[in-house]
């Protein structure tokens, strides 16, 4: 059991120590649950912070199914099989794009309030959220951001079902968890505290990184690869 999201922030850092300290290193929060977790590892391994938004695109009929994801930066991926298999028209597929981008926009502008996103191309990216269940918007999340081009993706969670954890594993460079659980009802389930947070609480740890990040010398600048060697 893990106390709360921090507390689990704090044990999954515990298994990232090679990541510390280093300038091509950025820890993404999946809002919400997943920024308090994030915003511990970041502190730990005293690397910059920030939001990775993404929304999983449902089958219309089947919305659990996803046949895609747009994330931030305007990015947008298609699962040809599934809406191939699934008879999804062009224009279904760009109705339910249009309302997945109009939440991924406001989240952004909720908790950057105008400030840019990161880079990720060529940096080594921790890809963090409070809990997996089957797995379907990680994967999503996953998908849209391997168009951003990173050099390395490792995905950090403190609980993840070991059937998903399998698949998952296959996807990523790198896959951290605490508990790998045979039964597994909800993420909920392991943690006393698992309540919800409001925006204000994700951009408010937003900032406090950011003010964080900018004492460091070397760790806030931006990561600039001396040759392709060092991809």
């Amino acid at each position: 059991m893990f106390e709360n999201r921090a507390d689990a922030g704090r044990r999954l850092a515990t298994q990232l120590g090679d990541y510390t300290n280093r300038n091509d290193v950025i820890v993404l929060g999946i809002p919400r649950g997943g920024v308090p977790v994030a915003f511990e590892i970041a502190m730990a391994l005293n690397a910059p912070l920030d939001v990775f938004v993404s929304r999983k695109l449902g089958v219309p009929w089947q919305e659990e199914l996803a046949f895609g994801a747009v994330a931030s930066g305007g990015v947008r991926v298609l699962d040809s099989e599934v809406v191939g298999g699934a008879g999804i028209s062009d224009s279904e597929i760009e109705r339910v794009t249009a309302t997945a981008r109009m939440e991924v926009e406001r989240r952004e502008r909720a908790y950057r309030n105008d400030r840019p996103p990161l880079k990720l191309e060529g940096r080594t990216v921790i890809l963090v959220d409070d809990g997996i269940a089957t797995g379907s918007s990680m994967r999503a999340a996953i998908s849209a951001l391997r168009e951003l081009k990173p050099a390395r993706l490792v995905i950090a969670v403190p609980v993840v079902p070991e059937s998903t954890c399998n698949r998952l594993e296959r996807e990523v460079d790198q896959l951290v968890c605490v508990l790998m659980p045979e039964s597994f009802s909800g993420i909920g389930e392991f943690y006393d505290d698992f309540s919800q947070l409001a925006d204000a609480e994700v951009t408010e740890l937003l900032r406090r990184a950011e003010r964080l990040s900018t004492r460091r010398d070397g760790i806030a600048e931006p990561f600039m690869p001396k040759n392709k060697g060092d991809l």
